[in-house]
């Protein structure tokens, strides 16, 4: 039974031959591509059908196969459910591993990122793009856990790992926010550089925002929320922290927090995303202070919201009612209301409402500078960088405003350069190979970016001119311009200039652009106050006089002063892209797209037209055509050889000469025509999929024909392996025996010679005595522990030591009950617990401590918790008994040195409580005064005290209340009651209150007692450390 077992796990180790496993390459599933599809559309056949591609993603995404590759490409599809593919063991498996070894997956793109880096000396930038909603935050975050996970460790490098990960739940709190799309919407473009030394570790970052959604701090479309701070600090802040803000815990009290109508979603929980962003916030080192101003502007923002308006008899505004926001932000409410004046109701609120969106975009501002502080790294020498852009993805709602301008034109650029860094690394693999490129037919869609960004004739040129321009400049007159200047252009289209069918389905006050990705109508009411975004300067100045840091920080002395005017919105957004596209264009490209499968955000539902459309804008038909111009399928030699090798004889099992010499001997015994392939110098290049699916099904066929081949060969070493455990088995048998046959001749010859002095024939044999004796007593125990007659007669071996044990256990637990019996409660179950030489070896106290007090011997230590004397904060410590002085230690810092000389003495409750109050002279101001101290191991320590620093009579039980000093002139007290449970804390009235649970009397028991002697003498007890011990006693 036991040999056609194991023949049947050799014959499933047959059939996974190298590179086949379950888990392994990603050919093994060519095998069931008709119902998971191609792990690569590189490999479709039809790949310029749009309805082959997505009938391709649409069976992996059934299968829970939500990844995909485009050659290095990877397309993710959010299953709006959680996948067991993320764990630490999945992160191991991809590990080092070629990147088409295993199943696509963002491990084997981030970790072939991360190998390519380290081996080329090079950067790179992975771009994660989608629409909202398709899971691009979620993807930035796996990428980040990879690399926490994979990278090497250190202490150093540690921290910097948990800044990087904890600075996606601040930068999500701030610039995250719910949509009718997705919950958890970036409102704000981040790229992050992730900075490695040379070994590959993480050293530093830096972040980079772009274009926070501002606007939406006081206006939310129904449906909606503001930025997820505000919740998180209305649901689950502490009540001292909202009493200090002036704020209700009740969201509904807020204006900039109910205009969507959904303060609470069920997806979101904003109590816990608090205790994170709490978290979070002391991990990338904001310090105390920091924080509470911080949350200080989140409050005025909230209040600030609250302002209301009424008109006097001049028509001017003037405040209804007067929030807290004031005192927040360290302005008196007299200079706030000149921020507001002399203004209609409708100037004051949009001047309210443009102060708040610029004091929270400032703030975020700050808050990603001072992450970055946190993340810098100090160290000159150079390093590589994985960048990480998740940025917003191309956006077509019902109405498109601003916002969607800024955005798709961002796509727009993002798509121009993917095409040509595409086209660009094609072109260089196929130079490098020495194949002859063939230029790619492609839209080219620089006709687009240009009619909105070209000088002086494009629409951010126009919509800057009419926003600086004198006179009544209006949305409508911007169109206008729009026309007069672009009206012909292929791309543009408004309702004047479009034909009877268009102008039907465009307003009056529309504009239509022609994307790579589709048309999109474009809303131009609100455009040129968006743009302009001003702040009228009463606010600026207002602010410069803040008492708030950060506020004073956002809002510099300088700025009110500038005559020149402030860059438009576009302008800026145009100028941070140029500097984003130089940034990328520096480093080696990698790209993550993400897709949403369906609006309503529901598992295991494929939205054809939505997804069709998402393929679409993000280029992808147009990525996988220039990966197709070519060839569709390459491998370096080394592994398309590994693989293939058993469908030549030549080839199989081992080839002799050079992988590329291999391949060719390979493929011509398969049959390639020359049109087929190309031999590179590194790499074999097969132009169709179908050659490779042959390929692929003729290895299956071969591979179960050569299980069988081996089998039988495999049957025969099995037969072999078998004899040969058999024969191991049979040798161990035998040197069991030989051994039980020594013991039992060493038994026989020690009890012959147990009356005669140690030696080494019956060394053993008393070691068994004793350990014998010992347990017997464990079981036959005296009733009293001072009946010496009635302990356990001990065999003669033993009766000295068992004499000196009895004696120094006495002496000890004599003097205990001295001190306390009658007089504190919890004395009578202290003694059945055995003392100890000391509770903390020497090898847990810190070494430099040890050098300190080298020339003085360590007569005691136990672990304590010290109470401070200013608030009562517990302290974990150390105390140190020497023979001269008692020491209180933190790690390997000496906190306190006690000379039993400046001793005046011990106080102790009455109770049941466990602490000790130690009085010391303090004459000088300088020194430090009274210990208050908290012990598990109470009597042993003021036992062991007593004896070492002679003080028998210092120490005192004392009821109620102990006095100690602090320092010279000022006291302390400690008050001690029974309770219902045991607590620490500090009082109304200033003092430290002890409350303990009170005893009952109970007879004692020794068992324990006894039980913890057996053990600790079970192999015999060195007279002269006996003697030591009762001479120390």
């Amino acid at each position: 039974m036991c040999r056609l077992f194991f023949c049947f796990i050799l014959f499933c180790f047959v059939l996974i031959l190298p590179g086949t496993s379950s888990v392994a390459n990603m050919e093994a599933s060519l095998t069931a591509r008709d119902r998971v599809g191609i792990q690569d559309f590189v490999l479709l056949d039809a790949y310029t059908s749009e309805s082959a591609f997505l009938d391709n993603l649409r069976k992996r995404f059934h299968e829970n196969l939500i990844y995909t590759y485009i050659g290095t490409l990877l397309v993710s599809v959010n299953p709006y459910k959680e996948l067991d593919i993320y764990s630490k063991k999945q992160m191991d498996i991809y590990m080092g591993v070629n990147f088409f070894e295993l199943p696509p997956h963002i491990f084997a793109l981030a970790d072939n990122v991360f190998r390519t880096m380290l081996f080329e000396f090079n950067n790179h930038f992975i771009l994660i793009s989608g629409e909202s909603g398709a899971g691009k935050t979620e993807a930035s975050k796996k990428i980040l856990q990879f690399y926490a996970v994979s990278c090497r460790s250190t202490r150093l490098l540690n921290n910097v790992r948990d800044r990087l990960l904890l600075s996606n739940p601040v930068l999500e709190a701030f610039g995250n926010a719910k949509t009718l799309k997705n919950d958890n919407s970036s409102r704000f473009g981040k790229y992050m550089d992730i900075q490695f030394d040379y070994q590959g570790g993480a050293v530093g970052g830096h972040i980079l925002s772009y274009l926070l959604e501002k606007s939406r701090v006081v206006h939310q479309n129904h449906g909606e929320r503001n930025f997820h701070i505000f919740y998180q600090l209305v649901e689950g802040g502490e009540e001292d922290l909202l009493r200090w803000l002036g704020l209700e815990r009740n969201c509904q009290h807020y204006s900039y927090l109910v205009q969507g109508g959904c303060a609470k979603v069920s997806s979101i929980n904003d109590k816990n995303d608090w205790k994170t962003v709490q978290k979070a916030l002391s991990v990338i080192e904001l310090s105390k202070s920091d924080i509470e101003y911080l949350f200080g502007i989140i409050a005025s923002v909230l209040h600030l919201g609250n302002i209301k308006f009424e008109a006097d008899v001049r028509g001017y505004a003037t405040l209804s009612n007067n929030q807290e926001m004031h005192w927040l932000l360290g302005i008196p409410a007299q200079v706030i209301n000149h921020v507001f004046s002399p203004f209609s109701v409708d100037h004051a609120v949009y001047a309210r409402d443009a102060l708040a969106k610029a004091i929270y975009d400032r703030t975020f501002n700050w808050l990603v500078n001072k992450i970055n502080e946190s993340l810098a790294n100090k160290d000159s020498s150079r390093k590589t960088v994985i960048g990480l852009l998740d940025i917003y993805g191309f956006e077509v709602f019902s109405v498109n405003s601003f916002e969607q301008f800024c955005i798709n034109h961002c796509n727009e650029k993002l798509q121009q350069l993917f095409i040509e860094l595409t086209l660009k690394s094609e072109q260089e693999e196929y130079e490098m190979e020495g194949i002859e490129w063939e230029p790619v037919p492609y839209f080219n869609n620089k006709i687009i970016c240009d009619l909105v960004e070209e000088k002086h004739r494009g629409i951010i040129s126009l919509l800057d001119e009419e926003c600086l321009r004198p006179g009544e400049a209006t949305d409508l007159t911007f169109l206008e311009k729009m026309e007069e200047k672009i009206g012909g252009h292929p791309h543009f289209v408004t309702h004047k200039l479009a034909d009877q069918k268009t102008r039907k389905t465009l307003q009056r006050g529309d504009f239509r652009l022609l994307h790579y990705a589709g048309e999109v109508t474009y809303c131009v009411v609100g455009f040129l106050d968006k743009n302009n975004d001003l702040l009228y300067r009463s606010g600026k100045e207002v602010m410069q006089q803040s008492k708030n840091p950060i506020i004073k920080h956002c809002f510099p002395s300088t700025e009110p002063d500038s005559k020149k005017r402030p860059e438009t919105v576009v302008t800026q957004f145009k100028s941070s892209l140029v500097g984003l596209t130089e940034i990328l264009m520096s480093k080696e490209p990698w790209y993550v797209r993400c897709i949403k499968p369906n609006e309503a955000k529901q598992p295991g539902r494929f939205d054809d037209v939505l997804v069709r459309h998402q393929v679409k804008y993000l280029g992808l038909m147009e990525h996988l055509r220039v990966r197709r111009a070519g060839f569709a399928y390459r491998r370096k030699y080394e592994i398309f050889l590994q693989r293939y090798k058993p469908l030549c004889p030549d080839t199989w099992p081992n080839w002799k000469g050079t992988a590329a010499e291999g391949v060719q001997r390979l493929i011509k015994h398969l049959g390639y025509k020359r049109d087929e392939y190309k031999l590179g110098r590194t790499k074999i290049f097969i132009r169709h999929p179908r050659t490779l699916f042959a390929t692929e099904d003729a290895f299956q066929d071969c591979k179960h024909k050569l299980g069988e081949i081996c089998l039988y060969k495999e049957l025969q070493q099995a037969s072999n392996i078998e004899n040969c455990w058999r024969g191991l088995i049979a040798r161990k048998e035998r040197e069991r025996r030989a051994w039980a046959v020594k013991v039992i001749k060493k038994f026989i010859k020690g009890f012959m010679t147990r009356n005669q002095p140690a030696s080494i024939d019956n060394s053993e044999y008393l070691a068994y005595v004793r350990q014998s004796y010992l347990t017997r007593l464990k079981e036959n125990l005296p009733k009293t522990v001072l009946d010496k007659d009635s302990w356990l007669t001990p065999p003669p071996i033993m009766r000295e030591v068992g004499d000196t044990l009895f004696f120094c256990f006495i002496m000890l637990k004599v003097q205990t009950s001295i001190m306390f019996k009658g007089k504190k409660e919890s004395y009578p179950f202290s003694v059945s617990r055995p003392f100890l030489d000391t509770r903390i070896g020497a090898e847990d106290i810190n070494i430099k401590v040890l050098q300190m007090i080298h020339h003085k011997h360590i007569k005691y230590s136990v672990p304590v918790v010290k109470y401070d004397r200013n608030g009562f904060r517990p302290r974990l410590r150390q105390l140190i008994l020497t023979q001269d002085a008692a020491y209180l230690v933190e790690e390997a810092k000496i906190k306190q040195q006690i000379d039993y000389s400046s001793l005046k003495g011990v106080s102790v409750s009455n109770l049941s409580d466990n602490f000790l109050i130690l009085h010391v002279t303090c004459d000088d101001i300088k020194r430090k005064g009274d210990l208050v101290l908290q012990c598990d191991y109470l009597f042993e320590v003021l036992t062991k005290l007593s004896v070492i620093a002679n003080k028998q009579n210092c120490i005192k039980v004392v009821q109620g209340s102990v006095r100690f000093d602090i320092q010279p002139g000022r006291e302390g007290f400690v008050d001690f009651k029974s309770g219902q449970e045991s607590t620490v804390y500090r009082a109304k009235n200033g003092h430290l209150m002890v409350v303990s649970v009170a005893f009952k009397e109970t007879k004692v028991i020794i068992h324990d007692m006894c039980s913890s002697l057996s053990s600790t003498f079970i192999l015999g007890i060195n007279k002269s450390k006996v003697k030591m011990m009762v001479m120390w006693g």
